[in-house]
Formats: structure tokens, sequence, C-alpha cells
């Protein structure tokens, strides 16, 4: 099981490394991500009835950004990791979950004097990568 973890952690911090980074330089803005790849609350594919609980909420206080995914979380269905992303594609945090854990929600610190655009993700290990574009403070 680690072996299988392992891979999925690296797959999906190289995916959204690479979906993020192409996106500061290709993408005019999130509608733009590739469809059946990335999804976003506007959006949202195959998956429209999956936003609520999927799409990555946004909460800043200062220099603390709160991301959270109102999803369950359990063996079968969970949310595997979140990312906090800048647009030059530079990965300023990021955590992974497991099934036991009882929420996804992760805090992040941003760098001194950030302001500009930055991408929270959500990975769910059955309805794909989502994107919550927004501007740090």
């Amino acid at each position: 099981m680690n072996d299988r973890r392992d891979f999925i952690k690296k797959s999906i911090f190289l995916a959204a490394g690479m979906v993020v980074a192409k996106s500061a330089t290709a993408f005019a803005s999130p509608g733009d991500f590739p469809s059946g790849v990335v999804y976003t609350k506007d959006n949202p594919g195959k998956w429209a009835k999956k936003v609520g609980s999927h799409a990555p909420e946004v909460k800043i206080e200062g220099t603390k950004v709160t991301l959270t995914t109102k999803h369950p979380m359990s063996e079968k269905h969970y949310i595997v990791r979140h990312t906090l992303v800048s647009a030059d594609g530079t990965v300023l945090g990021s955590k992974t979950f497991y099934p036991s854990d009882k929420k996804a929600v992760s805090t992040y610190e941003l760098p001194s004097g950030h302001v500009s655009k930055l991408y929270a993700t959500s990975f769910c290990n059955l309805h794909d990568f989502w994107v919550t574009e927004f501007v740090g403070k």
C-alpha cells in the first residue's frame, strides 16, 4: 500500500506543478485549463454535481492561507492532497491526507509581501484534480 501511496503522491505533485506552471504561461484563466484534466468551480466538466465537495475553498487571514475541501473522508473515497502554488509554478506548500483523517484542511504561511495570483489544488481519489484561483494579500 505504501508503494501505491508514494506513487500517487509523486504523480500528483508532479502533475500539480506542471499544470499550474503551464497555466502561468499558456492559460489566460482557470476556464482555460485542459478540460477533463483540471476541474474548477466555473468549469466542473463531468463533475458538475461535485463542485461543493471538491473545489478547494480558500480563507486568508493576514499571511496565513487555509485550504478546505468539504469532502467526506473514507477508505474508498477521500481527498488525497492539497497544494498551494504561485502563478510561476512554485509550490508554496502541500499536505497529503489519508482516509483516516477527519477533514481535508491545510494551512500555509505566505512569504512576506506576497501579493499575486495563487492556485489552491485538491485531488480526490475518485473525482480528479480541482483548482481554485485566488489572489494572495
